[in-house]
């Protein structure tokens, strides 16, 4: 097993340099099948056209460094500063284009846009996801706005940009997204209590409207069965906008066919974190995945709580981002685990100017983590800061299928 990470800039003479911070992780397992997550993000104030351009030559000249191509690309999400004025320049480039896999030549991959602030000076980051096979190139396929790796026994399914506009509340709108997943799910066998590993919720005005959303996915889960006596959902609901006012609510998801149930385990750490529904929430604070060489951990969007969902350390930035990173290798741990594990986090915050705080502390304590921090509040008003993130560790279980 190998877990690399590096933050660097191209050096290659053969490279062009632009100002640009590249991190990386690096996981491969007994079997040889690697995943590399890359946060991408402009160091240099410019137009968005120009740190676009800048990170799509980055992001090129980083995938052939490492001796992959495009095609190994599965999953890329763009954090950007002002989304309804910048789609269109996402539109115009292949690797930022939801649907430029209509085009020859151009891999299928799963793109995200989500309207959320990166740290100054960037108007857009990148967060991109690779898997490669030595042995076989990856099984991509595309309908509407899901991308399918099939792999063995199993597909993976990631979804973006699910909405429904209309009609204008945040509580019918997630009824909406919730009725056109659930028509992709149906169509696949595929069933919201099974299947479904991981959510994105992102929510536009989050303090006016997190409630709708929460009522409605409430009135949904009970209905698919998924309760506190049952499981939920590893997921994050955040501020975040999208390409036009209307949409109050947008949701990503990760599903899997073909998972099996001991595949599967719900992670609690009931001596730290309460559970969601004692505050009126429906999701899982993180799940583990097992493959045959490796297991996956999905951690929610985490944030400074108590074992009685009481948020501790109000207006105390250093001591949220302290407890919330305690929380979250308390999650780990359930798994074997720890946060030296974390192939990539994303670090919401309430306030742009604990920019600076946090990404000092995160770089003296965790200087091989890649991350990205955005302005966007978390759904409680007293919570400063939200972390979410993927690990991923050496396992043993010849009779589980392969990742």
């Amino acid at each position: 097993m190998i877990l690399e990470t590096h933050s660097a800039s191209p050096s290659s003479p053969h490279q062009e340099n632009f100002p640009v911070s590249v991190q990386f992780s690096r996981f491969r397992g007994k079997s040889g099948v690697e995943e590399i997550q890359w946060i991408i993000r402009p160091t240099q104030y410019a137009h968005f056209d120009t740190q676009l351009e800048w990170i799509e030559q980055t992001y090129k000249q980083a995938v052939k460094s490492m001796g992959l191509s495009m095609d190994t690309a599965v999953w890329r999400r763009f954090l950007c500063s002002d989304l309804i004025n910048q789609a269109d320049a996402l539109r115009n480039k292949a690797f930022s284009n939801p649907q430029a896999h209509h085009h020859d030549g151009v891999t299928p991959c799963a793109v995200s846009w989500v309207g959320q602030v990166p740290a100054s000076p960037s108007k857009v980051s990148l967060w991109a996801h690779h898997i490669l096979d030595p042995s076989e190139t990856l099984q991509k396929s595309i309908q509407d706005n899901t991308l399918s790796l099939q792999r063995g026994k199993l597909t993976h399914h990631w979804t973006t940009g699910v909405t429904c506009p209309l009609p204008n509340d945040s509580h019918a709108q997630t009824h909406g997204i919730f009725e056109k997943y659930g028509a992709f799910l149906k169509q696949h066998g595929l069933t919201l209590a099974d299947n479904v590993l991981r959510t994105w919720f992102f929510v536009q005005n989050v303090d006016t409207n997190y409630a709708g959303l929460v009522e409605a996915r409430n009135e949904v889960f009970d209905k698919e069965g998924l309760t506190p006596n049952t499981h939920y959902i590893a997921s994050t609901g955040i501020e975040g906008g999208y390409i036009d006012a209307p949409t109050k609510a947008m949701m990503d998801a990760y599903a899997i066919s073909g998972i099996l149930p001991e595949q599967i385990t719900y992670l609690h750490a009931p001596e730290h974190l309460s559970p969601t529904h004692l505050y009126g929430v429906a999701f899982e604070r993180a799940t583990a995945i097992s493959y045959k060489d490796r297991k996956h951990i999905l951690i929610s969007g985490t944030a400074s709580i108590d074992s009685m969902g009481e948020t501790l350390h109000r207006g105390d930035i250093n001591r949220q981002l302290e407890r919330t990173l305690i929380n979250i290798d308390a999650l780990l741990m359930q798994a074997g685990a720890t946060l030296k594990d974390m192939q990539v986090c994303i670090i919401y915050l309430r306030d742009p100017n604990d920019h600076g705080i946090v990404t000092k502390m995160m770089n003296q304590r965790y200087p091989d983590i890649p991350y990205e921090i955005v302005t966007a509040p978390v759904c409680r008003p007293g919570w400063l800061i939200e972390i979410e993130g993927l690990a991923a560790i050496a396992h043993n279980a010849p009779e589980l299928p392969s990742y």
